[in-house]
């Protein structure tokens, strides 16, 4: 059973992120047309559970799947879409996760989405500050029921999403 851990942001986590880039752009190499760090991790000063997430951008996603095997020996496992069309996506540390690969090709919607809402918390620090407090808590309400902890937060990750959008396309 996972537990939901949220902690304090540390400083080694764009670190981390530089290096896995550096591992995942030498097994695509030319089909990669650049790798970013979203997520919690991807914002300084906002509490995170502590998995780096990352999302490449590929010219072709229908060719992800081919680099499969050379993920694993990264230690990542396919998830295939996961709930999300278009994507691919990699979990790494199993129960103990360390990473998250979302995978999506230029051009796709996911993509403004994700760097809209992390840029936005960036710019945002009464933003950042409420979701960071919101995930503490819901981490602390349920230890060990992801579930539970990502429905509490969709409501305001929704809001935080649409004024994102707006804000990124301004």
């Amino acid at each position: 059973m996972r537990r939901v851990e949220v902690c304090p942001h540390r400083k080694n986590w764009c670190l981390q992120f530089r290096e896995e880039a550096v591992k995942i752009q030498h097994i695509f190499q030319q089909e990669i047309a650049e790798i970013h760090h979203i997520g919690s991790t991807s914002v300084s000063g906002l509490k995170a559970k502590p998995i780096i997430d990352m999302m490449p951008v590929v010219k072709n996603i229908e060719v992800v799947d081919q680099y499969n095997e050379e993920m694993q020996v990264l230690g990542y496992e396919p998830k295939g879409e996961n709930g999300i069309p278009g994507r691919r996506f990699f979990i790494k540390g199993k129960d103990r996760r360390t990473h998250h690969v979302h995978i999506f090709q230029e051009g796709s919607y996911h993509i403004e989405r994700h760097l809209a809402f992390r840029d936005y918390l960036r710019a945002h620090a009464n933003e950042k500050q409420k979701y960071g407090d919101l995930k503490d808590n819901l981490a602390k309400q349920f230890p060990y029921d992801m579930e539970s902890y990502i429905n509490g937060k969709e409501a305001l990750v929704k809001e935080i999403e649409a004024k994102a959008l707006q804000w990124y396309k301004n």
